[in-house]
């Protein structure tokens, strides 16, 4: 009886195995660069990487691109379900669709993206993640080719009701590689159970395991003198964390605040 239930406990393992077991393609990289950073990935005879529209910088010989609907993660998936996909990606003004770069020849070729603003790749094995990842709505570049991307709307109360840049969120679920970009540098963070409190702009992603919610800044002076915004993100958990040190909406609102008020090289004209 006891080797029975033995036997049935790891054939619902595998099972379970079977179903998690995704089908990426195992694609080459290299990130080039320092602060303004792109990545070059090589792909093989058939091989896919998908990313956001207009960030592909160059490609080689052999590569063929086509905008789609969707990630394209799911084969069997209908016209109502990349309907609906794209409408979550249009509410939160993303695009609804991607661009699937294919490697149509018969040997290696190389293709590269990079972010449309000065700042780091993160490239991230999401097999070794638990098989997904949370990052921010704006920070996705691209991915191999079975990467299931998807629109995620924070549950938690604050979040829901500050919104803002910590309210939706995208999900990158799979077994390949995928790319995120982050302005400035990044800081890599490891929690065992201890909480992290930061600026919502500085956050990029964060692995399965974390638990993440907005809440607001204590005591008015800290609100309203401080300078450090009202609301901070809240993560603990056990996993990984990733920062950036300079967010493009503080980047933006730098350089408006130093622009001249009219228009011409000095302030007579």
């Amino acid at each position: 009886m006891q080797a029975e239930q033995l036997k049935l406990c790891h054939s619902q393992r595998t099972l379970k195995f079977r179903k998690l077991n995704m089908t990426s393609h195992e694609i080459d990289y290299e990130i080039i660069g320092h602060s303004m950073q792109m990545v070059e990935v090589e792909l093989d005879p058939q091989e896919t990487v998908i990313a956001e529209a207009g960030a592909m910088n160059y490609m080689e010989e052999g590569i063929d691109f086509e905008t789609k609907m969707g990630d394209g993660s799911d084969a069997e998936q209908g016209f109502m379900s990349k309907l609906w996909s794209a409408g979550k990606r249009m509410m939160t003004g993303e695009s609804v669709f991607m661009t699937h770069f294919t490697n149509r020849g018969y040997q290696k070729s190389r293709v590269a993206f990079a972010a449309p603003y000065p700042g780091s790749i993160i490239p991230i094995d999401l097999a070794t993640m638990g098989g997904s990842v949370t990052c921010q709505k704006d920070a996705f570049l691209c991915a191999a080719m079975g990467t299931k991307i998807d629109i995620a709307f924070n549950k938690r109360l604050g979040s829901g009701f500050f919104g803002g840049e910590g309210f939706i969120l995208q999900h990158l679920s799979g077994d390949g590689k995928a790319f995120v970009h982050a302005g400035g540098t990044v800081v890599e963070k490891k929690l065992n159970g201890e909480t992290l409190k930061l600026d919502t702009g500085c956050l990029v992603a964060f692995s399965d395991g974390i638990t993440y919610d907005i809440e607001m800044a204590s005591g008015l002076k800290s609100m309203f003198f401080g300078g450090e915004g009202l609301f901070l993100a809240t993560l603990s958990g056990h996993g990984t964390v990733w920062i950036q040190s300079l967010p493009f909406s503080r980047l933006a609102d730098r350089i408006i605040q130093h622009a001249p008020a009219h228009g011409g090289s000095s302030q007579d004209e």
